[in-house]
């Protein structure tokens, strides 16, 4: 029998095999622990991270009014970095709960998924 943490491994794998990253096009990577959530925007061909946004300060309110702050805080630097459209990689999870809210604040900021 799998554990939670194998089986969101298994699944993010196969997810990965079948997006990727570009210039034009990057990686939008969410990852959630239990006290906070990180995005990032990632150029696959060339290894790089390019905006990167974090939910660290932001311990005073509940966790998924943060997830909605660090959606829009990305899609604000996404956008000052001169990147409007992303592949959005949910890492695994399943697209529910603060993962949504980081997704949907990021399109109202002006990100295209």
């Amino acid at each position: 029998m799998t554990t939670k943490i194998e089986r969101r491994i298994k699944i993010k794998y196969r997810v990965r095999n079948k997006i990727s990253g570009t210039a034009e096009r990057p990686r939008m990577s969410v990852f959630r622990s239990n006290k906070q959530i990180y995005v990032q925007v990632i150029d696959d061909l060339s290894g790089k991270t390019l905006v990167a946004a974090s939910s660290l300060g932001m311990e005073a309110m509940p966790k998924k009014e943060q997830a909605a702050k660090v959606g829009e805080l990305i899609a604000k630097k996404a956008q000052e970095a001169g990147i409007t459209t992303v592949v959005f990689d949910r890492n695994g999870y399943l697209y529910h709960g603060r993962v949504k809210e980081v997704a949907d604040a990021a399109r109202n900021g002006g990100l295209k998924f």
